[in-house]
């Protein structure tokens, strides 16, 4: 990407679009274009069609979605399909009409089947059932996926994916019900410190085994990505690491600081018992991540602590 190249950042304000903003800064990109909601719904076709046709970008990173935890993904299943089938549509189908060069589109490590071997090979695409509580908004990232291999396909557009693993960090929801693992469980441990509780309940056996990269971090691949890959196969983004949800417990825990025990709820649903990237491809390409597990769980739960101190 050229330093003066018109960049268009869908989704500035969540944790992935303001990791990459920073990103960008920090590289001296000059001509980074955004939109906030109220400035332009990205469900909207015509919207987004006459924001392509007056800013006409160059470079275009799709980190815009509608996002959650179990619980949300569950329970808001029409919202999460419908309102990503439409965000991606939109801006793909205007990105190839008004011939953007490149656009890089972010996935999610759900969009592999439930009982997939382990590390998941971008190859287990499509080859068996999806966990049901995440179905729908794994389906429309799947969609999003086979949007931009048919508009190479057909158009010839260089459009690629990326699949992220977990993401923390600087952004996230906090929200006590809707938010995803690390931050729910920050939120818990802090909590549960200023109210001097003396247990903290957790969702699930705390068996399954999960994998974390700090957002930081992906936003370092995704301009790594748009520099260098040009592949119609998407890619994995991650460590290549996995911690039970036990394990991470009491990391957050110790990071927080709470003093009391943990009680795992074996009622409630574990969700898929593994997700393991294999992360090789783009080890070869000569990427790597940076920053290690408790010291982005340390930085979040500063990021946390001023979030609600304001």
């Amino acid at each position: 990407m050229e330093k003066s190249a018109k960049v268009f950042v869908a989704g500035h304000r969540g944790m992935v679009g303001s990791a990459i903003m920073r990103k960008l800064t920090e590289n001296n990109f000059l001509n980074v274009i955004t939109r906030t909601s109220e400035q332009l719904d990205l469900r909207n076709q015509q919207e987004v069609d006459t924001f392509f046709k007056a800013e006409n970008p160059d470079y275009v990173f799709l980190a815009a979605a509608k996002v959650g935890g179990i619980l949300a993904n569950n329970v808001y299943r029409a919202e999460f399909l419908y309102d990503n089938l439409l965000i991606e549509s939109n801006i793909i189908h205007a990105a190839y009409k008004y011939k953007t060069k490149k656009l890089l589109f972010l996935g999610s490590s759900c969009i592999y089947p439930k009982m997939a071997p382990q590390p998941l090979k971008e190859e287990y695409l499509l080859t068996g059932l999806l966990e049901p509580t995440n179905e729908p908004y794994a389906i429309a990232k799947i969609t999003g996926i086979k949007l931009c291999e048919a508009y190479r396909d057909q158009y010839g557009c260089n459009f690629i994916s990326a699949m992220p693993t977990n993401l923390y960090g600087q952004g996230d929801n906090y929200h006590p019900e809707n938010s995803h693992v690390i931050p729910g469980l920050i939120r818990r441990f802090h909590d549960a410190k200023m109210n001097r509780n003396d247990h903290v309940a957790i969702w699930g056996s705390g068996s399954p085994l999960r994998e974390f990269l700090y957002v930081d971090d992906l936003a370092n691949a995704c301009l790594f990505l748009m520099e260098k890959y040009n592949e119609k196969l998407f890619i994995n983004i991650g460590t290549g690491i996995d911690i039970t949800i036990k394990d991470l417990a009491e990391l957050i825990k110790e990071v927080v600081g709470f003093e009391g025990s943990i009680v795992f709820d074996a009622s409630k649903p574990d969700g898929t018992p593994r997700k393991l990237m294999d992360v090789s491809k783009l080890a070869a390409m000569g990427w790597q991540y940076s920053i290690f597990l408790k010291e982005g769980l340390t930085k979040t739960y500063e990021f946390f602590k001023d979030e609600i101190s304001k």
